[in-house]
């Protein structure tokens, strides 16, 4: 990430749909633009003073549908930015296949991470800065914390340090049949399944995301009310990158960050022996593993987010007491 170099902030009005995103009052939002030239939206909400938290969706995810994760962070006393990563939410797509997830290489992302840090100095938004990271946000998350030791701690949800190999194998079956027919080939697929690998995540019996269906009918209203915001399968550049990336971070000793990290016993999308091997190797992350959780869990059941946010309260008093003792060896040192 390349924070020396000049940002071309913009700072122009955004959208924000409020109406569909069960978040606090006063949310700001604006456009950006990247150092590679592309429009990123992030959505703030200001008034914590206890340090700004930055929220790092997951693949085909948007800034609505932290809402109420907006609201716990605010609750404990934080400002809160959620970005929107290129080619997805409201932040510039792909032009001609804007519902097709797309970047051409997984550090590309740090672009968005830079102006969106770089937005928050402008704004004079409170430090320490606290990283709140899921799924792809999570794979995006640990290059930021390997590059840069801007972020006191992390909290991580399902971070994807690796996918499921079926997960990854039903996303290229999906992309075969669909160049099939756009050649003219017949093509068909076994009863029940779906030639869409999204599909599978609009009905809610037997979905891998979350296991509260509340929250489940929450997101797909929010697509429904706002289409722009949905997103479809991933290109075929996207799975290369990110098997990439994965790849290349496997390999990388762990950041000095401390994290916290979640994972759900039924997890069925990213590889929950990937997050375990990471953990077990990091002296500074802790794992909390959700009895019944699945993918989402900042999304899960009301037994879930006690079990997260007490574990987040718990691990943020222990960053505090850190920053405390670290300024005491400051003023002690002048």
């Amino acid at each position: 990430m390349n924070m020396g170099a000049p940002l071309r902030i913009g700072m122009q009005a955004a959208p924000f749909h409020a109406d569909v995103a069960h978040a606090p009052e006063g949310a700001e939002a604006f456009w950006l633009e990247s150092l590679d030239g592309l429009r990123i939206r992030i959505v703030l909400w200001r008034g914590g003073t206890r340090g700004t938290a930055f929220v790092f969706p997951g693949r085909t995810e948007y800034a609505e549908k932290y809402g109420l994760v907006a609201g716990h962070l605010l609750a404990r006393g934080f400002s809160v930015v959620v970005i929107d990563w290129r080619g997805q939410g409201l932040s510039t797509r792909p032009p001609g296949a804007p519902m097709m997830g797309h970047v051409r290489s997984f550090p590309d992302y740090q672009n968005d991470v830079a102006v969106a840090l770089a937005a928050a100095e402008a704004l004079a938004l409170p430090a320490p800065k606290l990283l709140v990271a899921h799924s792809m946000g999570g794979c995006i998350a640990l290059r930021t914390l390997l590059e840069t030791r801007i972020f006191r701690a992390a909290v991580m949800s399902a971070p994807m340090w690796g996918l499921q190999v079926r997960t990854a194998l039903r996303e290229i079956k999906a992309k075969a049949l669909r160049r099939a027919r756009q050649f003219g080939v017949r093509a068909t697929v076994p009863a029940g399944s779906s030639s869409d690998a999204t599909e599978v995540s609009r009905v809610f019996a037997g979905n891998a995301l979350t296991s509260d269906p509340a929250a489940f009918d929450r997101a797909m209203a929010q697509v429904a009310a706002h289409p722009e915001l949905g997103l479809g399968p991933p290109s075929a550049g996207w799975t290369r990158a990110a098997f990439a990336e994965m790849g290349r971070l496997a390999l990388k000793a762990s950041p000095a960050t401390p994290m916290l990290v979640f994972a759900g016993s039924e997890e069925q999308v990213v590889s929950l022996r990937a997050i375990r091997r990471r953990c077990a190797r990091t002296p500074q992350a802790r794992l909390v593993e959700c009895p019944e959780g699945r993918h989402e869990i900042f999304m899960e059941h009301e037994g879930i987010q006690r079990l997260v946010w007490g574990e987040v309260d718990g691990f943020l008093a222990q960053s505090d007491a850190a920053l405390g003792e670290d300024r005491t060896d400051e003023t002690a040192s002048d």
